[in-house]
């Protein structure tokens, strides 16, 4: 599988493609069933499939200072979308000069000149060119121009809603990880480097992992959850995991205006040194929200039954 930042590291000579456009924020379900269509096609017609997606996110681009969380980072993002069937994924950096190419700019730049779009499969919200003037009908209109065809797939409905990463953002801020995990279909997941923190959870005995995260990320509501610690390779995947408690918030029990840290305690493991190492936490389910303890003793009887909890949901 190919991974290429920018339309110069598409190699020359590159024949005709079926190519699927989008953000991909979480590489959520309706997500996942786009680029499956594009790969179903790409089988049919014999053609490798080419998933385009974009980094920064063009919110912060267009509008500084909007940058919505982001449900996965943009190495995680194109690890998700090789899994599906992609033979290569492009990261197109998103600057400001890039958002004012005009629809046939975009098409003719992106989609014809490089990657030589035979099908491009997209959402039927999907928007493209300066000031998102560019829509799927649109997009047929320059296909017929260009010679390629267009899908407009429709988006994915599950319980009466629309699967959308700003719907899982939502339920992430309401701390209901589980839905998330519906909608996702897998838990959603944070990343970042094991740093030294307060140390108290040492102290109390439950060592944690306290992970210092890149700017933007999707945290879930304050509160303890059920989930898993991993460590992860150079190239963002798995090396060891485990079982674990996860408490997200300030720890009021120890005075207010502290910092607001999140940190896993891998179950019946003390015996972990992940300092410097870059870590990622999976979210099952939300256990209860944040409590401020009356006492250490009381705070540490408390561990105990989130501990045996976690470990129910996560065997």
């Amino acid at each position: 599988m190919y991974r290429w930042y920018g339309l110069d590291e598409v190699p020359e000579g590159w024949g005709e493609s079926v190519v699927t456009i989008g953000v991909f924020d979480g590489v959520h379900r309706g997500h996942q069933r786009i680029v499956e269509r594009a790969a179903q096609a790409g089988k049919e017609r014999g053609l490798p499939v080419v998933v385009i997606t974009f980094d920064p996110h063009p919110d912060e681009v267009v509008r500084p200072g909007s940058h919505p969380p982001f449900l996965c980072s943009a190495r995680r993002r194109a690890e998700l979308l090789a899994g599906m069937g992609a033979d290569a994924v492009i990261v197109l950096p998103f600057t400001v000069a890039f958002s004012r190419l005009d629809p046939d700019e975009f098409v003719r730049t992106v989609l014809v000149e490089r990657l030589h779009a035979g099908l491009v499969v997209v959402g039927e919200d999907f928007r493209f060119g300066h000031k998102a003037a560019g829509d799927v009908p649109l997009l047929a209109k320059l296909g017929e121009k260009y010679e390629f065809s267009t899908e407009g797939m429709p988006l994915l409905v599950a319980d009466g809603a629309t699967i959308s990463s700003t719907s899982i953002r939502h339920m992430l801020e309401e701390g209901d990880v589980a839905a998330a995990a519906k909608a996702l279909g897998r838990p959603h997941r944070v990343e970042g480097v094991v740093v030294r923190g307060h140390q108290r959870g040492r102290a109390l005995g439950f060592p944690t992992a306290n992970l210092e995260m890149p700017p933007h990320t999707a945290i879930p509501a304050d509160g303890i959850y059920a989930g898993w610690l991993a460590s992860l390779d150079a190239e963002g995947r798995d090396e060891r995991r485990w079982p674990a408690a996860i408490s997200i918030g300030t720890n009021p029990t120890f005075g207010a205006g502290g910092d607001r840290t999140v940190e896993a305690y891998a179950l019946d493991r003390s015996d972990l040194d992940l300092y410097g190492v870059h870590a990622a936490i999976d979210f099952a389910a939300r256990l209860r929200g944040t409590l401020r303890f009356e006492s250490v003793e009381a705070l540490v009887e408390q561990m105990r039954r989130d501990v045996d909890q976690a470990r129910e949901l996560t065997r």
